[in-house]
């Protein structure tokens, strides 16, 4: 049981850096059976179609998410460091590229092609990702540490689609530091001026 844990484990590492590169359509089995050295048969025998293999992909990837945020919340109190210390991660992920572009963001980028099975997690991805940046920017208003100009849920969006997007021109122009001009900005305007000012004299 341990083996085949092991294995499905490297199917879906290689299955995620292929989609990381290429999107959904753009590996087959025959790749993952290339990077590992098995017989396509072996990767059908633990995910018998390309859609419950990125299904599965999916569902390991929300998880881990989700536990890393929980994480990050239960060691750091202040919503501001929390908001932060997100992007610190993806910024250090792009730096070293060793997740240089979100596999749901890429997958998205595919939704009408994907398989309603795969898309439906995608969009569960980003509703609880959109829940998580909800609940800080919230957080950081009760707590007067920032000051929003739009609903805390908007302004998650905009936050969404910064971060996802600075990720594309990082990839595009081929350079890390695009990210963190692109997204500083962007949690500057949220900080409340007091807070601002505090982060700015440390």
């Amino acid at each position: 049981m341990k083996s085949m844990t092991s294995t499905s484990e490297k199917i879906l590492d290689i299955a995620q850096s292929l989609i990381v590169t290429g999107g959904y359509n753009g590996f087959s089995y025959a790749d993952i059976s290339a990077a590992i050295g098995i017989r396509k048969a072996s990767i059908h025998h633990h995910f018998p179609t390309k859609a419950e293999l990125v299904s599965a992909l999916v569902d390991r990837y929300r998880h881990q998410a989700e536990a890393g945020l929980k994480s990050l919340r239960e060691q750091v109190s202040n919503p501001a460091e929390q908001l932060q210390s997100y992007m610190n991660y993806w910024q250090s992920c792009i730096r070293d590229a060793s997740l240089p572009f979100c596999v749901c963001a890429m997958l998205a980028s595919e939704m009408q092609m994907l398989p309603e099975g795969v898309a439906s997690r995608v969009r569960a991805h980003f509703h609880g990702l959109a829940g998580w940046l909800t609940s800080v920017l919230q957080a950081g208003v009760e707590q007067d540490l920032f000051r929003l100009d739009n609903r805390p849920e908007e302004e998650a969006q905009l936050l969404m689609a910064s971060v996802h997007g600075a990720m594309l021109s990082a990839r595009a122009f081929d350079d890390t530091r695009l990210f963190i001009a692109i997204v500083a900005p962007q949690i500057a305007r949220l900080r409340a001026p007091d807070y601002a000012e505090t982060v700015a004299q440390k």
